[in-house]
């Protein structure tokens, strides 16, 4: 009796409803980055429901795929997560030659977070007051400007590198790992543009410190109803969304993906974390797996095209 009551212990072990220990959720850019604070409200969330607690870890470098690797390379049971933006999920396998992981093959994607539109913003020292002024000023001087990414595959990057092939305009590329590294920089005079979410920069353009020339959306951001919509402005093809979405390893169990799936939409939209990422610029989408792998191929389709005709690289 002893020897059967000591061999269904692996199985009762195993039984143990989803999670039974700590889960790691990584995050491949720095703290305080726009993916980190979306990740940390929903591990929040996530710890509240799951009862147990969601760690955040940062993993950053080479534009969000040293964290992606460690997670597509972790073992598949829901216990490492990763929250990334679009440039691991859906666009570094066009701009790096040797990715060290397949995300089609080896990430499963569990819901689409948030997303936000972004804003063009230059410093003052160049002297141009509008998104018309930006480019004539970039076409006078190809290649004396710089512009700031938060790395490279994510929207900033390639915002602007859709903008330098339809402009006809030569922009340097500076990549940095996240938000406040390039912000600070920009500040700074170190480069000179950059395409960021609006409330990344929004204060500093009320403080005078950078000009805002243009959003990335069809219509005016009720953020900055002053500032110019690419649309308007001639440049619908600019339309762009900064997105963050929650990922797992290939292979982790379908019961484990619902639980988190359907945790996550209720955490995410929750009136408090709505609240709370609208502060930030990002509104909550929080959608099934199979919406958020029909954005990724679609988002995917989109920026391959722009890497492919503008020449785009991680640098």
């Amino acid at each position: 009796m002893m020897v059967a009551c000591c061999a269904g212990l692996p199985f009762a072990a195993n039984a143990q409803p989803y999670p039974a220990k700590p889960v790691k959720v990584v995050v491949p850019y720095p703290a305080g980055s726009t993916p980190d604070i979306v990740a940390r409200t929903l591990a929040n969330k996530l710890q509240s429901a799951l009862g147990q607690p969601f760690v955040v870890e940062n993993r950053t470098g080479a534009g969000g795929n040293i964290g992606a690797d460690a997670v597509a390379k972790s073992a598949p049971d829901g216990y490492t997560l990763l929250v990334a933006i679009n440039g691991p999920v859906a666009v570094n396998k066009y701009l790096y030659k040797d990715l060290p992981f397949d995300p089609d093959r080896d990430l499963l994607p569990i819901s689409l977070l948030a997303s936000s539109p972004q804003m063009l913003v230059a410093i003052p020292s160049i002297g141009v007051e509008s998104f018309k002024e930006f480019i004539e000023y970039a076409r006078r001087n190809p290649g004396r400007l710089s512009y700031a990414s938060v790395g490279a595959g994510s929207a900033s990057h390639l915002t602007m590198e859709l903008l330098k092939s339809d402009a006809r305009i030569f922009v340097v590329h500076i990549p940095y790992r996240g938000f406040p590294p390039a912000v600070t920089d920009m500040l700074a005079g170190n480069v000179q543009a950059m395409f960021a979410i609006i409330p990344a920069v929004l204060p500093h353009v009320k403080a005078g410190k950078l000009r805002a020339l243009a959003v990335t959306g069809l219509k005016r951001s009720a953020l900055a109803l002053d500032v110019p919509s690419v649309a308007e402005l001639g440049y619908p093809q600019l339309e762009s969304l900064a997105w963050i979405g929650l990922l797992a390893p290939a292979g982790t169990p379908q019961e484990v993906l619902q639980r988190l799936s359907a945790e996550t939409v209720r955490g995410m939209r929750s009136q408090d974390t709505q609240d709370a990422l609208g502060k930030q610029g990002f509104d909550v989408v929080a959608g099934s797996p199979a919406e958020f792998s029909s954005w990724i191929r679609s988002e995917s389709a989109k920026w391959s095209k722009v890497i492919r005709q503008s020449g785009a690289t991680p640098d």
